[in-house]
């Protein structure tokens, strides 16, 4: 029997690991064997990939956890390839072929069927999701063979480009906002083209502003000596690339830590944002990141999540 006490006690590590996540790991375990090899007290990721799929992952660590929803709700870019001709059960690669037609379509049939696809659209979830009915994840059912009727919700397609075209490989690169399925994408464009079709591959390469370029894989990860891999750590900010930034002076550092509102109009020091919305607020003096506020109506400055570091 091992000695609790004997077990490695956990360290605060604060930043965002941006992972390349490999094939046949879940988004869980992903995080589970970064968080070990780091040594890491507290974690998260900001949003799951499907265990078939491949890429950028994002992980947060410590402080970087409170800003995680920030990168759900960011728009990704993947890029897939989906097998016409073959529908399965679950949309992928891991389901059961459910039906198999002749594939037959030119490649401006295939960009007729793309452009019905871009913009604003509705996207009917599928059932091997965690999304969850009645506190259960529709995965659940899908494995009890169970089909629950589920409602259609609106999604933005930004940009959906053929890359390749070789039969039945179709090659898209697909920038989409949040709560885009590109399994039921691929199913969708299967389906106009009149043949069927799931996903042979997926890889995420951008979530917001972070790409896939700047990724590590878990084994370059443990590669590294351990007390140096908290280095290869993004900075906590890095989920808030695309904020605006306000800097404060000492003082009202000081203020706005202990939760004051700010009213900003009366500083003349500070450079106000133009655009009212969410902004990322830092100390002037030593570029620290003291957290992320609402900056409201009259320039009021009302603080919203906090980082507790320096």
């Amino acid at each position: 029997m091992v000695n609790s006490s004997s077990k490695k006690k956990r360290v605060a590590v604060h930043g965002v690991l941006l992972l390349d996540k490999p094939a046949g790991l879940s988004s869980n375990d992903a995080l589970g064997k970064a968080k070990w090899l780091l040594n890491a007290a507290k974690a998260g990721h900001t949003g799951t990939l499907d265990p078939f799929a491949t890429g950028l992952l994002p992980l947060c660590f410590g402080e970087a956890t409170k800003f995680a929803q920030d990168l759900l709700d960011a728009d990704k870019t993947y890029e897939t390839v989906v097998h016409l001709g073959v529908k399965t059960n679950t949309g992928d690669t891991e389901g059961d072929v459910l039906e198999a037609r002749p594939v037959d379509v030119t490649l401006t049939q295939i960009e007729e069927v793309l452009q019905q696809f871009r913009g604003d659209i509705e996207q009917v979830p599928p059932m091997h999701s965690a999304l969850k009915r009645d506190g259960k994840p529709l995965y659940e059912y899908a494995r009890a063979g169970i089909t629950l009727e589920r409602e259609a919700r609106q999604i933005t397609i930004h940009q959906l480009d053929l890359i390749a075209y070789e039969a039945p490989m179709l090659t898209l690169r697909v920038r989409c906002s949040k709560g885009t399925y590109i399994r039921v994408l691929g199913e969708d464009i299967g389906a106009a083209l009149g043949c069927g079709a799931h996903l042979n591959a997926l890889r995420r390469v951008t979530v917001g502003g972070l790409t896939i370029a700047e990724a590590k894989t878990i084994e370059q990860l443990s590669e590294v000596e351990a007390d140096a891999r908290a280095a290869l750590l993004a900075p906590v900010d890095a989920l808030l690339s695309s904020f605006a930034k306000v800097e404060l002076t000492d003082e009202l550092s000081s203020r706005f830590r202990n939760g004051q509102r700010l009213a900003l109009g009366k500083e003349a020091a500070i450079n106000i944002p133009a655009i009212k919305g969410r902004v990322a607020v830092y100390r002037k003096t030593d570029g620290m990141l003291l957290g992320t506020a609402q900056l409201q109506a009259y320039d009021i400055l009302a603080p919203e999540r906090l980082v507790a570091l320096g």
